[in-house]
């Protein structure tokens, strides 16, 4: 590999950005594809971008072969809920780097969340540290607009890729309110998920933990 290609490579991931490389397999020359680009290949290359697979293509000059270097799946969790007992692992098994943000300390406890990490800061102080990036899904599950209501701002002002938040329609309606009141625009209210989770009819803990997984994983992939 050309040693620039590499740097730049390197760069990228310091940085947390997805790129494809790509290399024409008959003469071995190489380039890199961001996204947003004008690359010819550049719908192909996003398109291994968002499946998160490598791809070879067909092109004039024979087959190219994209390979996607794409920064870590995240989820952020706000509230160390019973929902969250089964979201967290389940978003682990999923490839997710999960962390859970309550700074209620009887809540969020390594014996009610083995292997996750937690941090028990307040949402706004938590989510600054964490810079949610493209490649981050954040849910919020407590209920409780003074730990809601600040991680959703961050969020909507972040490029996560997927914001859910509990509640059913008549508190997402006074949760709307209160965001529109804090200058955040329609179309930034409308990134949020919620209900969150996808209409399968979940009741118990472990069923709305499924939906909510499936429609960060539609998300991901482009089916939502």
């Amino acid at each position: 590999m050309d040693r620039d290609i590499l740097r730049e490579l390197l760069a990228d991931r310091d940085a947390k950005r997805s790129v494809v490389l790509a290399t024409v397999l008959e003469s071995g020359a190489q380039r890199l594809i961001r996204p947003g680009g004008d690359d010819p290949l550049q719908a192909e290359a996003e398109a291994a971008i968002r499946a998160d697979k490598p791809a070879t293509v067909e092109t004039d000059d024979g087959q190219v072969f994209l390979n996607v270097f794409n920064p870590p799946l995240r989820m952020i969790i706000v509230g160390a809920v019973h929902i969250a007992q089964f979201l967290a692992p389940m978003a682990q098994m999923t490839g997710y780097a999960v962390t859970i943000i309550d700074p209620r300390q009887a809540w969020a406890t390594p014996e009610r969340f083995p292997d996750i990490r937690i941090v028990d800061e307040w949402p706004d102080d938590a989510m600054a540290e964490l810079k949610p990036d493209h490649r981050t899904a954040i849910v919020t599950l407590t209920h409780d607009p003074k730990l809601d209501d600040p991680a959703l701002q961050a969020a909507l002002r972040s490029e996560a890729f997927y914001v859910g938040s509990l509640g059913s329609k008549r508190t997402h309606a006074k949760r709307v309110q209160r965001l529109e009141g804090a200058g955040y625009s329609k179309a930034e209210i409308g990134r949020i998920h919620a209900p969150v989770g996808l209409d399968i009819g979940a009741k118990s803990p472990a069923e709305i933990a499924v939906s909510v997984m499936a429609q960060v994983t539609a998300a991901l992939r482009g089916a939502a």
